[in-house]
């Protein structure tokens, strides 16, 4: 993979966390072990955590095991926490992974080795379940591939936050993450949202399942249900957003159509979880227009286009 330069990280990972030191310190352990022939680094953004996480992450920085940064980001919701770690990062790949989230020894090298190609703008990889105790639930254990094509469709879910990646002018060309959406607000979906705009900027991606993390996050079958109407409601939220969006509306709409289609028979509630969040997300976008309608704004510069945000600095 010689394309890749020497001089900077080739790849970023970037690793969120608020008051979760405990599971971070495990994580950071798995880092630690990771073994990648491209240069790489470790950004670690605290979304404004009041626990012992700037001493956990402050002791692995000073261990110097592993190239990285601490990055503080004051402003709640994992959106605003990723984009920071964008922003922070300098490898031309920028992964991201979970707190609760264990990376295998050869993820980065396996994660460099899908972005070989040219044509690749973002991935997702495989997720396991760590403790077998927990709810199957945010996890995709497949060792099926699956392409996406530039210009098309991809499926809610196919991409999970916990182990994805992107090619790092890819995501900028669509303006990061969405702070509307994610951890941190009513719709924790900015990962989809995040692969849907760069497939459909032009770029071609996948589910891979040679990159692999274990995903130890502790939730029951009894937590299953109000999770998985969260997910739904947030889906109808991104959902929205790309039909609201002149340039992801045809292929969007109609997909969603056929989904709805589908759903219709066996999956009531489901689509009524879905749209309230279709809903509450429009009414969410109006507010904030009325409210960047009413700020000032200094000549010469324009108020963001909030159906489909640009990035906050």
């Amino acid at each position: 993979m010689s394309q890749f330069p020497m001089s900077e990280p080739v790849v970023s990972l970037v690793i969120c966390t608020r008051n979760r030191a405990r599971q971070l310190q495990t994580c950071l352990a798995a880092v630690t072990r990771i073994r990648c022939r491209q240069p790489w680094e470790t950004v670690i953004v605290d979304n404004g955590s009041n626990d012992d996480t700037p001493a956990i992450t402050q002791a692995f920085l000073r261990d110097g095991a592993v190239d990285g940064r601490y990055v503080w980001e004051s402003r709640p919701g994992l959106s605003r926490a990723r984009n920071a770690g964008l922003d922070a990062s300098r490898g031309t790949i920028v992964a991201f992974t979970d707190d609760d989230c264990y990376p295998a020894a050869d993820f980065l090298e396996q994660v460099c080795e899908v972005f070989a190609d040219p044509r690749i703008g973002f991935m997702g990889g495989r997720i396991l379940l760590h403790d077998p105790a927990d709810y199957p639930l945010t996890i995709n254990e497949s060792l099926e591939r699956l392409y996406f094509v530039a210009g098309g469709i991809v499926p809610c879910a196919a991409v999970q936050g916990a182990n994805m990646a992107f090619r790092r002018i890819a995501l900028i060309g669509v303006g990061g993450f969405d702070p509307m959406l994610g951890a941190g607000t009513p719709f924790p979906a900015e990962d989809w949202d995040a692969v849907a705009r760069v497939c459909m900027s032009g770029w071609d991606g996948g589910y891979f399942p040679e990159p692999t993390v274990s995903h130890h996050h502790g939730r029951t079958a009894s937590d299953a249900r109000h999770q998985l109407a969260t997910y739904h409601y947030a889906s109808g939220a991104v959902y929205a957003k790309l039909v609201m969006d002149s340039a992801t509306r045809r292929t969007y709409g109609r997909y969603w159509a056929r989904r709805i289609l589908g759903d219709s028979k066996y999956h009531q509630r489901k689509l009524v979880q879905q749209f309230r969040g279709a809903i509450d997300y429009w009414r969410s976008v109006r507010r904030e227009t009325q409210r960047l309608a009413e700020s000032p704004v200094t000549p010469g510069t324009v108020a963001p286009i909030v159906a489909n945000p640009r990035r906050e600095r």
